[in-house]
């Protein structure tokens, strides 16, 4: 009996150790979900904006800032060429179009061939031409002869004088039936029924009226080509009867191409129409904006007045602003763990990862720096 004793408190000591050097072992591991902060858990409110989060210290604020923003009115426009710049091409010939040599779009030169036309005109100056060359040689004649009697004493100074003066009128005339056949570019000595109407000016072929076999009215419409000078162009915007406070004759305005919107090209207003659209109340504002060579009549631009004074906005960390279902919002602290949702209007993006808000905050007003946690936190 006493050698099971002595075995059973030996055994007895030997697993104290064990356990204790056990359970020594299981209190040195961390557990993680036991240092983990409680999980936020969400109570909605009446309002579907309105939010009580328990935690609500895991959700940091930040409060707006002031900023003052350059005011900017942007409209839309189109680009069009400038009428001063743009030039009829006519002709002088009424006849038919036998030969076009250009078409819409083509870039041309000064002096270039159009176009030829076939044209009765040409025969019927020519017959006054030759009519005029018989008349000023006849009365040349007369009055050298008329010369020599009066030096002879046989015709009175009346008649010599009678001589002198059709034969001032017979040259007049010959005169101008050849400045005739020069305007209608005839070669007097080679006639040709056909008639070249070249290019006026350089620039691009922005409206034609014209094809094969056409007729043509001499020094009447429609204009066969019409051809603009592109090195300048216009934009003509629409503004608003209320935003034409931003708009003043002279200042400068950015022009960004729909095609090309990452170039901001400056343009200088030279004209605000002083007819408003009674339909629409909006005013015809004209920009010229030289061309750098990517502008096309018809394009649609987007144009920046910076007309009007300085205002007023908030600003907030890019991250406070939360884009949901194409509208933007904010989450405000209410206190006690109460949030609510707002929907802002935002602007430009600000250095330093801020971002302008138009409307909805204003400066000192305080938002959640992370909308996006707070948003996830709420859907779960």
């Amino acid at each position: 009996m006493k050698t099971k004793g002595v075995g059973l408190i030996l055994g007895t000591i030997l697993w104290l150790p064990v356990s204790l050097f056990l359970a020594g072992c299981n209190e040195s591991k961390a557990d993680p979900k036991a240092e983990a902060p409680p999980p936020a858990t969400v109570q909605p409110d009446l309002d579907a904006n309105n939010f009580k989060v328990d935690h609500s210290e895991q959700f940091p604020v930040v409060a707006a800032i002031e900023y003052k923003a350059a005011p900017a009115l942007n409209v839309t426009g189109v680009v069009q060429p400038d009428i001063a710049r743009a030039v009829p091409v006519i002709s002088l010939a009424a006849g038919r179009v036998v030969e076009v040599k250009a078409k819409l779009g083509d870039v041309v030169k000064k002096g270039q061939l159009l176009l030829k036309v076939q044209s009765n005109d040409v025969s019927g100056a020519y017959q006054v031409y030759r009519k005029a060359v018989n008349d000023e040689l006849l009365a040349r004649q007369q009055l050298q002869r008329a010369q020599i009697l009066y030096e002879k004493g046989a015709v009175a100074q009346s008649a010599l004088e009678q001589a002198e003066d059709v034969a001032q009128n017979a040259k007049a005339d010959l005169n101008a039936a050849t400045e005739q056949l020069r305007l209608l570019g005839i070669d007097k000595d080679h006639p040709s029924g056909i008639v070249d109407v070249t290019a006026p000016i350089s620039g691009v072929i922005t409206d034609q009226q014209i094809t094969n076999a056409a007729g043509v009215q001499g020094l009447s419409g429609p204009n066969p080509f019409t051809i603009s000078d592109l090195s300048y162009v216009w934009i003509i915007c629409d503004v608003y009867e209320n935003d034409l406070d931003a708009v003043h004759f002279g200042e400068t305005a950015d022009i960004r191409l729909n095609a090309y919107p990452n170039t901001v090209l400056k343009g200088r207003i030279d004209n605000i129409l002083p007819i408003l659209d009674p339909n629409i109340r909006t005013a015809k504002v004209r920009i010229e904006v030289p061309n750098p060579g990517m502008m096309r009549v018809g394009m649609f631009v987007t144009a920046t007045f910076y007309g009007k004074q300085p205002e007023t906005r908030a600003s907030v960390p890019a991250s406070a602003i939360l884009h949901l279902h194409d509208r933007e919002w904010v989450y405000a602290p209410l206190g006690q763990g109460h949030f609510k949702r707002l929907e802002v209007v935002t602007g430009n993006m600000l250095p330093g990862s801020m971002q302008e808000v138009v409307s909805g905050i204003k400066p000192g007003d305080q938002v959640v720096s992370n909308a996006l946690v707070l948003q996830n936190t709420v859907e779960q």
